[in-house]
């Protein structure tokens, strides 16, 4: 056993501890609060098809195809990809591109009860743009694209991960067999 082993040990040890002790753990699959979903978006979506993937992974929910007999409705009702010139050259030409990747969305329940108003996530990236580099530019932009949507399908789980499917509550019913009297006060004669 080589002299510096035993140090290798203790040493892991305090950094596991470390890392527990800070909150660090690792992504958990998405717990949803319903245990069927459907899904509006185009059957090619890249975003619809990576988001089904990581809702069957957590198991407990099921994407359906159809919205009968879903108990959350996740309604598309916009996704776009944008690329809009952040700065030019001296020469008028785009040096710098700003990417932004929108979607906006609702979810109701199957009485299309509003579990979630419709919001918007936005994302954005910057990427340089040279001339000289077309090609890899252009792999480049593809590889935004796709790393912003992973943060959208993440961002989109949390967000249904935080509804409380809407639970009907009972009204205060009044006790009208009995009736009320203050306690300070003695009934008239």
């Amino acid at each position: 056993m080589p002299a510096d082993s035993w140090l290798r040990w203790p040493l892991i040890l305090i950094v596991t501890a470390m890392l527990c002790a800070c909150g660090f753990h690792l992504r958990s699959s998405a717990n949803l609060p319903f245990k069927s979903l459907y899904m509006t978006f185009a059957p090619t979506s890249p975003l619809g098809i990576e988001l089904k993937r990581n809702i069957l992974a957590s198991g407990n929910t099921q994407v359906l195809p159809t919205a009968e007999g879903a108990e959350a409705i996740l309604q598309v009702l916009g996704e776009s990809q944008e690329k809009v010139i952040l700065t030019t050259n001296s020469s008028g030409r785009a040096s710098e591109y700003m990417l932004y990747y929108r979607l906006t969305f609702s979810v109701t329940d199957a009485e299309k009860k509003e579990l979630l108003p419709a919001t918007l996530i936005t994302l954005k990236r910057d990427i340089s743009y040279n001339s000289s580099q077309e090609l890899s530019k252009g792999a480049e932009e593809v590889l935004l694209y796709r790393d912003m949507r992973s943060d959208m399908v993440q961002q989109v789980l949390r967000r249904l991960a935080a509804l409380k499917t809407a639970q009907p509550t009972e009204p205060d019913q009044p006790a009208a067999a009995t009736p009320a009297t203050a306690p300070d006060t003695a009934p008239v004669k």
